[in-house]
């Protein structure tokens, strides 16, 4: 199931690829989040789970969905129209670096410790080192979408902290998805008709349609049924691996399909990244310190 969602969510950067050469980026991220709720709506009705009804559900729904679908979704699609499938997938992996940083001062119970530290700064670096020659030369485009693409990052951050709160609520996690996917189509479909007025826009080819349904049913929908039922299954620590598997999809289906390439520094700042991630996830330290019985 790992690996299935790790291709699901790396699709999604491949699918943006094919459908930023026709559409703009607020079209393609209301597509992506309105399929996306059809499609949960539909589940919720099949399974029979009513959506819960209590104060303040739906605010934080459109809370949820600023953070986690409206604002990242727009900022990666952005940054695809400039820079790789592949890169903006690295970029990508490095939520869970935020993560420890953000829930480090707005959380109680999820501080920063010695080994999280160290894999912070070591994923850092292996930014610094992508994006180093850029920053010195200046704001270039390139440079802009790699930062759009972070800040994409995180917005997930915080999302995954805010996300918290509806465990508290009680809500059922898949209701939570289809709240925050129907929130997001309601905030985008304004901006798209006044932003991109999508009546004036030539009607996308086969291919961008089949791109537009595949990352709203597989690359959303059906990766948040997995999602839901991979951390029932094996916590979120085992979930936070799918982070290191994304990025090899990604660049391998934007290296076959749109003919993309990378530079070696982005595959050794990947590794950094990779390396930092295991030391917040702190498995494999512990593995080495255990002795190990003859």
């Amino acid at each position: 199931m790992l690996i299935a969602l790790s291709l699901l969510w790396g699709g999604s950067f491949f699918f943006n690829g094919v459908a930023v050469k026709e559409l703009p980026s607020l079209t393609i991220v209301l597509a992506r989040v309105s399929i996306a709720a059809v499609t949960l709506w539909t589940v919720l009705t099949l399974l029979n789970i009513r959506m819960p009804r209590m104060k303040g559900l739906w605010p934080a729904f459109f809370g949820m969905g600023l953070l986690n679908n409206a604002v990242p979704f727009t900022l990666f699609v952005w940054g695809q129209h400039h820079i790789a499938s592949g890169l903006a997938a690295i970029l990508n992996a490095t939520t869970p670096l935020f993560t420890v940083l953000v829930a480090h001062f707005l959380t109680r119970d999820e501080k920063l410790s010695a080994g999280k530290m160290a894999g912070v700064v070591l994923g850092f670096f292996g930014l610094i080192l992508m994006l180093g020659a850029e920053l010195l030369s200046g704001l270039g485009t390139g440079l802009m979408a790699q930062l759009a693409c972070l800040a994409a990052a995180i917005s997930y951050a915080f999302a995954g902290v805010f996300g918290r709160r509806f465990k508290r609520m009680g809500v059922p996690p898949l209701a939570t998805a289809t709240g925050q996917v129907t929130a997001s189509s309601l905030v985008m479909l304004p901006l798209v008709l006044v932003v991109d007025n999508p009546w004036t826009l030539a009607l996308p080819s086969s291919g961008t349609w089949a791109a537009l349904i595949a990352i709203g049913v597989a690359s959303t929908a059906l990766a948040y049924i997995l999602y839901f039922r991979i951390l029932a299954a094996a916590g979120a620590t085992n979930l936070l691996l799918v982070t290191f598997l994304i990025p090899i999809s990604a660049i391998l289906l934007g290296s076959m399909l749109l003919g993309e390439s990378l530079e070696k520094k982005h595959f050794v700042g990947m590794g950094m990244i990779g390396l930092g991630l295991s030391l917040i996830d702190g498995r494999i330290v512990a593995r080495l310190r255990t002795p190990q019985r003859k």
